[in-house]
This record gives C-alpha cells, structure tokens and sequence, in this order.
C-alpha cells in the first residue's frame, strides 16, 4: 500500500498466510519531539498482531500492509472485494 493509502481507524492485514498472518488497526498519528517525523500507532487485533501495541514510521506501516480489511461476522475480509458485496 502506499501511505496516502492508509486511513486513521481502519485495519490492514499484511496478506500473509498461516502463523504469520496479521491485522493491525491504525490507531493515531504523531509527531516526534526529537526529529519532527510523523510516527504510526497500531493495535493489533488479530493473528500473529493480536494484543499488540506497537509504532512505526509511516513507510515501514505501508511495507506492512498489502490491504485494508473489514470484519464481516467472525471473518476478516478484503476491503474492496467479496466484503463489499457480502456486507450489501
């Protein structure tokens, strides 16, 4: 993904498959005193992420992230694909 991609409040998933698999939530912005550079806040929710907190820069949260998902029932589900039109 890139960053202009990436929205306060959703949740990514790093699209892997197994054990490594992940979703986070975007949780806040800041700014960091010493440098000035903007830091990602994330929760994780599921998977290898689940009660997780962590931070990272804005490009490193992109790397991450292959796509924004959505929780449909008990089932994490691509934005854009079959959660759209199951959710309708």
């Amino acid at each position: 993904m890139t960053i202009d991609e990436l929205k306060l409040g959703c949740f990514y998933s790093n699209g892997a498959y197994g054990r490594t698999w992940g979703v986070r939530q975007l949780a806040e912005f800041s700014t960091d005193p010493a440098t000035g550079e903007t830091v990602f806040h994330f929760k994780g929710v599921a998977g290898t992420c689940r009660r997780k907190k962590g931070h990272c820069s804005p490009a490193e949260f992109a790397r991450w992230a292959r796509y924004q998902v959505t929780l449909v029932e008990n089932d994490w589900k691509r934005v854009g694909g079959d959660a759209d039109t199951q959710a309708a």
